[in-house]
């Protein structure tokens, strides 16, 4: 049978207190470093950035319906039927994108991929879009319209529009008459 020593009547040993401590330290160091990867992204994201009149593609890459095809597309009212972005939603995106506040028609919380060209309602396809300075949402709008016109009459397919829209619509603004000033210009 086993003895138990009696406990000590001055309490434990320094050196025992000492190493108990020293392992609680590195079981919740290694605890916070755990949280820090799998937690600290949501917790504090870092704030998106807008390049101009584009999302950043970090934080809005653009998403579209799985689902989504030319004929689905260009079937009567199917952008009115799939819209569902809820005022929540929209708050997150603009804080996302560090806007606190705004004004009425300032920003609008727009589709990357419009859902006239299949794009879905995720966060992930939703960015804060100024009016101005120009070229700003109405110009996009007015893209949107023009690349959804070219794909249902077959002069552009379905995921071409969807990949201009995403990336770079601002390409297509000649073909709605806007045009840029040249920021290039040496004032020669």
């Amino acid at each position: 049978m086993l003895r138990k020593n009696p406990p000590d009547p001055q309490g434990p040993k320094p050196l025992t207190v000492f190493l108990v401590l020293v392992g609680c330290i590195l079981l919740l160091s290694m605890l916070f470093a755990a949280l820090r990867v799998f937690v600290a992204p949501s917790l504090s994201p870092q704030p998106c950035r807008a390049r101009g009149p584009l999302p950043d593609p970090q934080c809005s890459p653009g998403d579209v319906f799985p689902n989504a095809t030319k004929e689905i597309i260009c079937t009567k009212g199917y952008a009115t039927s799939v819209r569902d972005v809820s005022q929540s939603l929209k708050d997150e995106v603009y804080a996302r994108y560090g806007i606190a506040h705004h004004v009425p028609y300032e920003y609008e919380v727009d589709h990357i991929v419009s859902l006239e060209l299949g794009g879905s309602n995720d966060i992930k396809n939703l960015y804060p879009e100024a009016a101005e300075p120009r070229p700003g949402y109405h110009e996009k709008d007015k893209i949107e319209n023009l690349l959804h016109k070219m794909v249902c009459n077959g002069s552009m397919n379905l995921s071409d529009a969807q990949r201009i829209i995403a990336t770079d619509w601002i390409v297509m603004l000649p073909q709605i008459g806007y045009i840029m000033a040249d920021t290039n210009s040496t004032g020669t």
